[in-house]
């Protein structure tokens, strides 16, 4: 009788100056109902009292926690760390300011097994300070459990890619890493693991609290947003290579959902008239290289829903006089 080894979770957290907020992350992943993790708490330079509070929880919880420390390199080389010294069988992403529900990574490694899958994604629901629910972001709706992805690959234009709701089989990362010294690391490299799946699972649970800060800095929104069209052409790059390289159709939309409106989100932030003039350039060229029209744009749907019509009536009009070329008007207003 051969005894099967139980699989084990590695969830990987970079830690920067969170000092408020981090024992209610570690005490999510601590008390999880799934006894095979560990969890690598990487402190990424912070000059806080992070360190403190992490070496608590490597004294506390030596079979869980497994503390490093580096010099501040940021999130992407933070999480590389992790993986080059992660031992698991899967992986799992949390921010340091975030928490989970306690059977997160049970039930997500149960479907990774019961449905071979090299990728399981859960909801997410954006929490304030003091726990309450603001939002609940559905990432799959009207899919099953297990979604074939030959059959279903409006998957891959439609998925929100976040890399902290997801298992990932550890495998996935054997040839990738997250790009260093770049924004949008995220929507640079979960969509090439994503084309190595042939499936991926969902539950329906809203396992991943994200905690949306009252005392962070107010990002500027700055030239760095261009890291969002460099990151669709990364993925473009991967996509051609992949076993979906005949599906053009996703393609497209996944150029619109994120280089388009992902971008314009980030673009109606920017505060400098310059960089804006000149972003919303760049963004032409990279409509124009890709023979993306307006129309394709106006028709595109996420979910079976048209995108445009289901956003809120501020941001429509500032899509609709963007696409109509009113660029000076929207300074105006804006």
């Amino acid at each position: 009788m051969i005894k099967l080894v139980p699989q084990k979770v590695s969830i990987i957290v970079p830690v920067y100056n969170v000092e408020n907020y981090l024992a209610k992350c570690l005490d999510s992943l601590v008390n999880q109902t799934l006894q095979n993790i560990e969890v690598l708490v990487i402190n990424d330079g912070s000059n806080d009292n992070s360190e403190a509070i992490i070496q608590q929880y490597a004294e506390k919880y030596p079979e869980k926690i497994k503390p490093f420390s580096k010099e501040n390199g940021g999130l992407s080389d933070a999480r590389n760390f992790g993986l080059e010294r992660a031992t698991g069988d899967f992986i799992g992403f949390v921010d340091s300011d975030d928490y989970v529900t306690e059977t997160m990574f049970e039930e997500m490694l149960n479907l990774a097994e019961k449905h071979q899958s090299k990728m399981v994604i859960c909801n997410i629901q954006k929490v304030d300070q003091h726990g309450n629910v603001t939002q609940k972001l559905t990432q799959i709706p009207n899919m099953p459990e297990n979604i074939n992805l030959e059959n279903n690959f409006s998957v891959f234009s439609d998925l929100s890619y976040f890399a902290c709701n997801k298992l990932f089989k550890k495998e996935l990362f054997d040839q990738k890493r997250f790009k260093k010294g770049v924004h949008f690391e995220d929507i640079q490299l979960i969509p090439q693991l994503l084309l190595e799946c042939e499936n991926i699972a969902q539950t329906q649970k809203f396992h991943y609290q994200y905690l949306e800060r009252t005392d962070s800095i107010t990002k500027t929104h700055t030239e760095k947003g261009l890291d969002i069209l460099k990151a669709v052409e990364d993925v473009e790059a991967v996509f051609k290579k992949s076993q979906y390289a005949q599906k053009k159709a996703e393609l497209k939309n996944f150029q619109i959902f994120e280089g388009v409106y992902s971008f314009l989100a980030y673009l109606a932030f920017v505060k400098s008239d310059d960089v804006f003039y000149d972003m919303a350039n760049k963004l032409e060229l990279f409509m124009k290289d890709r023979d993306i029209k307006i129309k394709d744009i106006l028709k595109y749907s996420r979910f079976d829903k048209n995108y445009l019509l289901s956003l809120p009536l501020k941001k429509k009009i500032f899509y609709l006089l963007f696409f109509a070329g009113q660029k000076k008007l929207i300074r105006k207003l804006m």
